[in-house]
């Protein structure tokens, strides 16, 4: 890489990052992310933190490098993987959103196994990264190229681009996630309920979105 790429690299960096980091809303759903574990152990967040953040990592840069082609194969496109994450989506903010107020968070600590074992699904998927992160990685990963005057989405810089980007994001939510629960009692019971309830209700709202784009781009293919 020539000095004279740099710039061009962190523009591309940056791009990914401001892509990424409104859909991926490490803050809410961090909020979302302590509602359902509820209480644990300090070891064993930060270690669900970490599986979380790598599991995202890994999910984002597939769905950038690689996401058009492995769809291609399946025969499954985009639109049919927004309708049915986006519903799964919808479903969990909506169950979210009707708790009652008093089981908000759970009291009782959970086993560290078996929280540990649903760290991709569904705490990565699809509350970290859902069907929207993924489809805009998937879109991302066609605009580097040009953004970077590239042919290949393998290409050195893009690879660099893409991995530097989707890693700053993936940090935030280690972060965020790690310490939800000095959040939690920083904001107090009220506070904490405030903001389950309003990410839960954000969360609903990106699902039902998901849901129409992925209905829109269907009906668009009907109608040509």
């Amino acid at each position: 890489m020539l000095w004279t790429d740099i710039p061009h690299v962190v523009k591309a960096t940056f791009l990914v990052v401001a892509a990424l980091f409104p859909i991926v809303n490490p803050l809410g759903s961090a909020a979302i992310f302590l509602n359902m574990v509820g209480p644990l152990d300090r070891g064993v967040n930060r270690l669900l933190s970490q599986k979380i953040a790598i599991y995202s990592f890994f999910i984002l840069l597939v769905s950038m490098l690689a996401g058009v082609e492995i769809l291609s194969f399946f025969g499954i496109s985009i639109y049919a993987v927004q309708i049915g994450g986006g519903l799964i989506v919808t479903v969990t903010g909506w169950s979210l959103l009707n708790r009652p107020s008093g089981s908000s968070t759970p009291t009782d600590k959970v086993d560290p196994h078996t929280v540990l074992g649903n760290a991709f699904y569904p705490y990565t998927l699809p509350i970290t990264v859902g069907p929207g992160s993924i489809s805009v990685a998937v879109t991302l990963g066609a605009h580097l190229m040009p953004s970077l005057d590239l042919r290949s989405i393998l290409s050195p810089l893009v690879l660099l681009a893409s991995i530097v980007g989707i890693a700053l994001v993936c940090g935030i939510v280690y972060v965020c996630y790690t310490y939800a629960q000095s959040a939690e009692k920083l904001l107090g019971a009220t506070g904490t309920e405030i903001v389950m309830r309003m990410s839960s209700f954000i969360l609903l709202c990106i699902g039902i979105q998901i849901v129409c784009s992925g209905l829109r781009a269907y009906l668009a293919t009907v109608h040509h």
